[in-house]
């Protein structure tokens, strides 16, 4: 049934009017990064934006009015919880980390290892209508929630004008795909490493951080290739992608049977495909901002970047006793380029510091993203 009202769902969204022809959005991006891909039928507007601020941040868009998208993504957290895993509104806990939703638009799927969701409008409907684990829970409410929306002040005008045309436009569709579209608008760009290559600012970036992101792309560490590029991932669609560049990988982070295997339910794409290869597999996260998205990996079972640092260092994670005891570096499905490397003091400084290069504060403080309720 579940499977069934997401699919209902995605469909309407897929197929309602979008109204006149879509205006060109300013994504005020620096020259040389490109603009995020917008879909046909969801084209942006301030007014859509605007709505979907207001509902990522509303109580109402969940069955016990205690959360919102924004609870489990801070903006100050670069859109994460500091948490190990999520907690959904009525205590189910997520079974992995809250993602960084730091320009969430450029990724070609959503979510740590589901190949086939693709589209943040139909990412949010796991939160919104999903039962298992339950997050926003308003499985079966949708009628509530319409009605909700139509008794705050606000949405009236909002909804209309983002969807003019529409007779009735305060429908759960419309409410999703407004959502999508302030996600899109997440953009961070003005960080000192962006100031340094992008906005010809020499002095934006140290000796040290240039120093750590020459090891960063160097053979010895290997970090390039699974979070290389404008955004630090391998994982990447924007306007001129022809073909969406979609990878996931298995960093030895468990080898429980010493044969690559990861604890259930977390064990990646193999969930998806059934295939033994895939097993661990997830999807490399964008390194921008990532000094303030601790802890690490699907499971936040690594606490800080010092931790993260170690685990690739030794070529996976090595867990000396109980049920996910094993050597992740003897795992025969871990990435090829994870084969280890050692750091002097200085060097382990250097890449600090580019990570630290990475951290956009006015991403972290913009008003345009920040809770507009009271």
């Amino acid at each position: 049934m579940r499977a069934l009202v997401l699919v209902v769902l995605s469909a309407s969204i897929a197929s309602a009017s979008c109204g006149p022809a879509p205006v060109a959005w300013d994504w005020e991006l620096p020259p040389g990064i490109p603009a995020p891909r917008v879909p046909a039928d969801n084209p942006m507007n301030a007014a859509k934006v605007e709505l979907g601020r207001r509902l990522f941040y509303d109580v109402r868009m969940s069955g016990n009015q205690t959360q919102s998208c924004g609870s489990c993504h801070a903006q100050e957290r670069a859109f994460t919880d500091g948490r190990l895993v999520s907690v959904g509104s009525t205590g189910d806990h997520t079974p992995r980390n809250a993602m960084s939703l730091t320009n969430v638009a450029y990724n070609p799927t959503q979510t740590w290892a589901n190949p086939a969701l693709v589209a943040l409008e139909d990412q949010a409907l796991v939160p919104i209508f999903g039962e298992h684990p339950v997050e926003l829970g308003l499985a079966n409410m949708e009628d509530e929630l319409v009605a909700r929306l139509r008794a705050e002040p606000l949405y009236p005008d909002l909804f209309a004008e983002a969807y003019p045309g529409e007779a009735d436009p305060i429908r759960v569709p419309n409410a999703v795909r407004a959502i999508a579209a302030f996600e899109r608008t997440m953009l961070s760009f003005d960080a000192p490493y962006d100031r340094y290559f992008y906005r010809g600012d020499r002095t934006a970036l140290s000796e040290s951080a240039l120093r750590g992101l020459d090891l960063f792309n160097s053979e010895r560490l290997e970090c390039f290739h699974c979070h290389g590029g404008f955004n630090f991932t391998d994982g990447v669609m924007h306007g001129g992608t022809t073909i969406p560049e979609i990878q996931f990988h298995n960093t030895g982070l468990y080898n429980i049977d010493g044969r690559g295997g990861y604890p259930e339910p977390n064990r990646g794409l193999y969930e998806h495909t059934g295939s033994p290869r895939d097993m661990g597999r997830f999807r490399a996260p964008t390194l921008r901002n990532i000094t303030e998205t601790a802890p690490y990996m699907h499971d936040g079972s690594v606490v800080d970047l010092d931790a993260a640092l170690d685990h690739y260092a030794a070529g996976g994670r090595t867990i000396e006793s109980g049920d996910y005891a094993g050597v992740g570096a003897e795992s025969p499905l871990k990435n090829l380029f994870l084969h280890g490397f050692t750091l002097s003091e200085q060097e382990r400084a250097d890449v600090m510091a580019l990570f630290d290069a990475l951290r956009d504060d006015t991403f972290l403080t913009d008003p345009r993203f920040s809770d507009p309720w009271p």
